[in-house]
């Protein structure tokens, strides 16, 4: 393997010469700049980015920790994270915690270990405040994405989901739909909160009882991947059972439709089903899903230009960014029996 003293001798340079080109700071003549590179390339030869990282302080590397992979939000959030990375020159290192906070941590470890710039992070809960912490102790510059964290105040990307949540209850409730059901995640994730805080917003606004034997949380489906609704919900008859269901996230969602239609039932004539983001690519082949969408590519994009402005500016005031929702009406929301549909309804695509 080649070393800056092979690639000095072959240029008839010093090896401080080499380093200055390398690291990108002294004075080098641009004659000197392009013969040094020009051998660098014909050795193949490769930077130590440790090395780099003790000489320039900065490692050029920034890093992601999503809370679900699986999750085509987080999948795009990510893909525009990259990209707005890779147009500034950096390299972006992924991390997934799978919403636990034990893997969480490992992953926090690691980000202390590789000395990165900066991270984006999308915390798997209020737990998450230890990690924020311990981050902000060894003074590593983060934003959060998606989800905020009780007890830290930072730069965030987040989506408006209460509004989002509000708008799409506000739908189900034009077309007839009194008893709608809500499966919300845990109470210490926020967008939990959000989301179930613009379900009653709707209800009210509408004078709608609240009605707590509607409001199911859990994060996951079983480990067979179906779901386990609660007592008596699709169970029962007449004017007990809901007609609709709100599901906070669209992996809940698949898995409810799953269900449902294990158990016989149909998608939207037996029961109606809404939920937040969208399924990506899935999506744009069969619209099906009524959904509260966000904007999860420009998470990234901006995600990564509030980071940069922080490693540039660690003493700049904290910036919060919230994005709107956009409602998609699509096939799997229909009016509740009995009822029917509003007229400004003409799609299934509705701003």
């Amino acid at each position: 393997m080649a070393t800056i003293y092979d690639i000095a001798k072959r240029a008839n340079v010093s090896a401080m010469t080499v380093s200055r080109v390398i690291n990108n700071t002294g004075r080098v003549s641009e004659k000197t700049r392009a013969k040094v590179k020009k051998v660098m390339e014909e050795m193949q030869y490769i930077p130590n980015s440790v090395a780099r990282c003790l000489v320039t302080q900065e490692s050029k590397v920034l890093s992601l920790l999503i809370s679900d992979i699986a999750n085509p939000f987080f999948t795009t959030m990510a893909r525009g994270a990259e990209d707005a990375a890779m147009r500034q020159g950096y390299r972006l290192m992924f991390g997934n915690s799978d919403e636990s906070i034990d893997k969480e941590r490992d992953y926090v470890e690691m980000i202390l270990s590789m000395r990165v710039d900066g991270v984006l992070f999308a915390p798997s809960s209020d737990r998450s405040l230890q990690h924020l912490e311990w981050l902000q102790r060894k003074n590593v510059p983060f934003v959060l994405l998606d989800r905020e964290v009780t007890g830290i105040e930072s730069d965030a990307v987040l989506g408006d989901s209460r509004e989002g949540a509000r708008k799409l209850v506000t739908e189900m409730i034009q077309r007839g739909h009194r008893r709608i059901a809500i499966i919300i995640g845990q109470v210490d994730i926020s967008t939990s909160r959000e989301r179930h805080a613009g379900y009653m917003d709707a209800l009210k606004l509408a004078d709608i009882p609240y009605d707590e034997s509607l409001v199911m949380m859990s994060s996951y489906p079983s480990q067979h991947g179906r779901f386990i609704f609660k007592d008596g919900w699709l169970n029962s008859n007449g004017s007990e059972r809901p007609t609709a269901i709100f599901a906070a996230n669209n992996m809940l969602a698949l898995s409810v439709l799953q269900t449902v239609r294990d158990l016989g039932l149909r998608v939207p004539d037996d029961l109606s089903i809404a939920c937040f983001d969208d399924f990506g690519r899935l999506e744009e082949a069969n619209p099906f899903f009524t959904v509260a969408s966000q904007p999860a590519y420009q998470f990234g994009e901006l995600g990564i230009q509030l980071l940069l402005e922080r490693i540039r500016d660690r003493n700049r005031a904290v910036r919060r960014i919230v994005l709107p929702c956009s409602i998609h009406l699509r096939q799997s929301v229909a009016a509740a029996l009995g009822a029917t549909t509003p007229k400004h309804v003409s799609s299934y695509f509705s701003g």
